[in-house]
């Protein structure tokens, strides 16, 4: 590559963007595509993955296709180009009779650099139909940017039909395009669909890691979800926050008892009209509602750097939808708290899910097979005892300590024990089952351990077993955590689609006859103090730079600017400046526009637009 193209590439990152160096994978992205070759890059949230076309699309001749698949993600990237003063539209359903011929005009000018499109818009034959000419023939695309690549993968979690039209699309194209796919989240084998269902030649393969290190992970099995997630939203008030649930119902539930104990809420499901679902998603970027409730319908693309928080009320399906989910926490890079609240109906709903995911279509047992192992992969991150960083980062092939600092396992003190005698009786009640060829769940079977009296056990006949209450000064708690264990590490099964039960799995006779022993780590017994001791080391979620009392005035002020600017430009605050770009305000304390020119994310169109203004409230603070 020349060296015109590299500074040229600096001069864009400073000039356009506002960021004096690049972040790890984006150099070698943009090189690999201004070199001319395919690229594939797996990055996570917040690690800058649009800047890695964006700066080649600037460089490039022509207008470069971005594919993207919702219209909330092409509406966020477009306001933020512009306001960067880079030229950039989107060709969707949301534009008016109007708006939308106005951006044919601008294409037929040639004066779009980005052209975000839908992917459905590819099933529409010529999706230029109303421009001079297709571009694709009048100046073809020098670049197609394949955004959420891993929704061409019927084996990833968010699988779109629509994606597989993309490759014809490219091919239609004379010379073929630069291709480049981009995601967050990618098991080796959706990277492998991605590659070979694009028709990517050769790519330039980038896998930055998929940790955020700024993400707190936490999971609770409360007995009391509502009062549980209560307590989560009151210790984090004025933060930023999404709440996602399994099912529409529990949206509108929640979203009608919030408000009662003061939470500032919205919600956004597929069952909403289209207006209502804009205008909450308006009200949750634009801040004026603090908490939006949602179901996995929302979130996608929706690049809102301040979320402080996204507390799981239901398990998710898989691993994968639970880490892009959760990972729309702490874009920014500030610390941000990821909390899911387990309950074994989880399973049970998500069984459900997993096997009338479409009832119209036929059933494909190969997937269901699949896609209940990823529901056992994530049952074992809820339940199990080791690192929940570490869970999370082995699913998708990365190795990391067994101890990471940054969630409620590692934060919670353990020790060893040994649960063998426990272990035995367990399994032991597996087994008289299976004796009367019977199985259960295991709420039945901690119920029998504990000596439970319902009709159910009682129409079984089951008090009569050898088992029935030998733990019965053991908290259910503690018998369902060795229960989880056993199963994780394959001495039981649970098998069955929607109702699983509990089975014998390999290796239990070593543990029934005191051949093997069992240890795993359970919480210590503490007092108050002690807990509360340990619950320190929890970075908290408003910790950051802004630490004395008059950079937090200042903060407070610079954001009432941006509030005001927002507002009168119509768009969401952190399109003028993200709160990471207050806190280096706050920092550097500019007093002139040069100085200004060194804030992170300022460039040559903020300073201008902008920079006498925040100048100004920094003086004067």
């Amino acid at each position: 590559m020349s060296k015109e193209k590299i500074m040229d590439k600096y001069s864009i990152l400073k000039n356009v963007f506002g960021y004096d160096s690049l972040r790890p994978g984006q150099e070698e992205a943009i090189d690999g595509i201004m070199s001319g070759r395919d690229t594939l890059a797996v990055m996570p949230t917040g690690a800058g993955k649009s800047l890695c076309y964006q700066i080649p699309a600037m460089l490039l001749p022509g207008m470069t296709i971005v594919i993207s698949p919702l219209i909330s993600l092409m509406k966020d990237q477009v306001n933020a180009l512009r306001e960067a003063g880079c030229p950039a539209a989107y060709l969707n359903s949301s534009l008016n009779a109007q708006e939308y011929f106005q951006t044919i005009g601008e294409i037929n000018s040639g004066s779009i650099k980005l052209l975000y499109i839908a992917p459905e818009r590819l099933q529409r034959g010529d999706i230029f139909a109303d421009t001079e000419s297709s571009p694709s023939q009048k100046s073809p695309p020098p670049l197609v940017v394949v955004d959420e690549a891993h929704c061409i993968s019927q084996w990833g979690h968010d699988f779109r039909t629509s994606y597989l039209e993309i490759a014809g699309f490219i091919k239609s194209i004379k010379p073929r395009p630069i291709t480049a796919a981009f995601t967050a989240t990618a098991t080796p084998k959706v990277r492998d669909d991605i590659e070979r269902l694009l028709h990517l030649k050769k790519p330039v393969s980038i896998n930055t890691g998929f940790d955020r290190p700024n993400l707190y992970f936490e999971v609770q099995k409360p007995r009391d979800k509502k009062a549980a997630l209560l307590e989560c939203l009151a210790s984090r008030k004025k933060s930023s926050g999404i709440v996602y649930c399994a099912t529409r119902k529990a949206v509108d539930e929640l979203y009608a008892g919030l408000p009662r104990y003061g939470f500032s809420v919205t919600r956004y499901h597929a069952g909403l009209e289209d207006d209502e679902r804009r205008k909450n998603q308006d009200d949750f970027l634009y801040d004026r509602k603090t908490v939006m409730i949602a179901t996995n319908a929302f979130g996608m693309g929706i690049d809102k750097p301040n979320v402080r928080f996204v507390i799981h009320y239901n398990m998710p399906k898989n691993i994968e939808s639970y880490y892009q989910e959760a990972g729309r926490a702490g874009r920014d890079g500030g610390p941000a708290d990821c909390v899911l609240l387990y309950s074994g109906k989880d399973v049970h709903i998500n069984e459900y899910l997993i096997t009338h995911n479409d009832e119209d279509a036929e059933p494909n047992p190969e997937l269901q097979a699949h896609n209940r192992e990823l529901l056992r992969q994530i049952t074992f991150y809820a339940t199990g005892n080791e690192c929940l960083r570490r869970r999370l980062l082995a699913y998708f092939g990365e190795e990391s300590p067994a101890y990471c600092g940054r969630c409620s396992v590692c934060l919670t003190d353990r020790e060893d024990t040994d649960v063998s005698l426990e272990a035995r009786k367990i399994i032991s009640c597996v087994y008289r089952l299976k004796e009367r060829r019977r199985s259960f769940g295991k709420t039945m079977i901690i119920d029998i351990l504990r000596g439970g009296r319902n009709k159910k056990i009682a129409g079984f006949g089951l008090e009569d077993l050898s088992v029935f209450g030998i733990m019965a000064g053991t908290d259910a708690r503690r018998i369902r955590a060795i229960l989880d264990f056993l199963i994780d590490r394959g001495f039981l099964e649970s098998e069955g689609g929607e109702y699983p039960v509990v089975v014998l799995g390999s290796g239990y006779e070593e543990v029934l006859n005191e051949k093997r022993r069992v240890v795993m780590k359970l919480p210590k017994t503490v007092s108050r103090e002690q807990l509360a001791v340990s619950s320190e080391k929890k970075i908290p979620v408003e910790s950051g730079p802004v630490e004395t009392g008059a950079d937090k005035d200042l903060f407070e002020k610079l954001k009432e600017l941006r509030r005001g600017i927002a507002a009168k430009e119509g768009v969401p605050a952190y399109i003028v400046f993200s709160d990471a770009s207050l806190r280096d305000m706050c920092r550097k304390k500019p007093a002139s526009l040069v100085q200004f020119s060194a804030v992170n994310g300022v460039g040559a169109v903020k300073l201008e637009k902008y920079g006498e203004a925040f100048i100004e409230v920094i003086n004067n603070s």
